[in-house]
């Protein structure tokens, strides 16, 4: 622990008295974002800022600071007063940055402390039609018969998409191959347009053209099936138990926060993504609002999603860009 830190915490300890939670929050919150306004994980925080700002009557403010792979944004909360005024809102590749990237300025688990999950985004398999299979255990048959055939893309190395996909090829025994773009988009284009065969992708952006015949879709990544594609299983339950590769959002605190502050926020944002109009809204969109059941629950998560990543990682020897 730096010395500043230890600091920080030697003046959070003299002022968080027998009374300090009750009088918090006294002054506004800030959410940092660490990527550009208008994505999920933008969305889904400015719509939980906004209930908190009616149940904490203070003010809750979301501030976007995108830069390279989310890292400025989220050191910026690292290295921040853990005194309960600024957390971070993440999504995967919060966990998916530090198993790829080399000199991440910080640890997801060693300098956080979880607050609590706030979503899960199933991802779905999609396949070209063209593609002679309709179910998961085709596909992986026709991979063992056709090893290194089937190509498979991702908004680049070591994207969430990457690594579900390799979680696949791992779990299942074959191997694919792997062309990586720019961005998500450029990738479902070519699924479409059959320039490659498949790719995970997430369930907003793939049901029109599932819908329309243009994709099929195979299987989503959660533990259980999602409830707008309900007719879609999951990947575990079709062919391979165990298998989980969902995306999450999650709420988290400068290490040293003090734990009574870190339940009272937990408490406040499970009443807030309880609210069925936050739910109603973003399911339309694939993506399912919860909480964790605990602070405790959240930051067991973060590390048992970074150890996932670390551990895939290592095994696909994948590199970033």
């Amino acid at each position: 622990m730096t010395i500043h830190r230890v600091l920080c915490l030697l003046v959070v300890l003299l002022i968080t008295g027998p009374g300090y939670t009750q009088s918090y929050p006294n002054k506004p919150i800030r959410f940092i974002v660490p990527v550009a306004p208008g994505g999920n994980l933008d969305l889904v925080t400015r719509a939980i800022a906004q209930k908190l700002n009616q149940q904490l009557s203070q003010q809750v403010i979301v501030e976007n600071r995108p830069g390279a792979s989310s890292i400025p944004g989220t050191e910026f909360v690292a290295k921040s007063n853990p005194d309960g005024y600024t957390y971070v809102s993440v999504a995967s590749t919060f966990s998916s940055t530090f198993a790829v990237m080399r000199n991440v300025p910080y640890d997801p688990v060693r300098d956080f402390s979880g607050v609590s999950l706030t979503a899960w985004l199933p991802q779905i398999l999609v396949m070209n039609p063209s593609v002679p299979v309709k179910t998961v255990n085709d596909l992986i048959n026709l991979a063992k018969k056709n090893p290194n055939q089937i190509t498979y893309g991702t908004a680049g190395n070591g994207a969430t998409a990457h690594m579900a996909t390799e979680l696949f090829a791992i779990q299942a025994g074959i191997k694919m191959i792997h062309v990586p773009y720019k961005g998500n988009a450029p990738a479902l284009i070519d699924v479409v347009g059959g320039q490659i065969s498949m790719m995970f992708d997430t369930i907003s952006t793939s049901i029109p053209f599932v819908k329309a015949g243009k994709l099929h879709a195979l299987g989503v990544t959660s533990k259980k099936r999602s409830p707008i594609f309900p007719e879609v299983p999951t990947i575990a339950e079709a062919a391979l138990p165990g298998y989980e590769a969902a995306l999450f959002n999650a709420i988290l605190a400068p290490i040293a926060t003090p734990k009574e502050i870190l339940n009272l926020m937990h408490q406040e944002i499970v009443k807030a993504v309880q609210q069925s109009d936050i739910k109603s809204r973003f399911l339309q969109q694939g993506v399912e609002i919860q909480s964790s059941e605990s602070v405790d629950q959240c930051t067991a998560m973060i590390k048992e999603e970074t150890e996932k990543f670390v551990k895939i990682v290592k095994q696909a020897g994948i590199h970033a860009d």
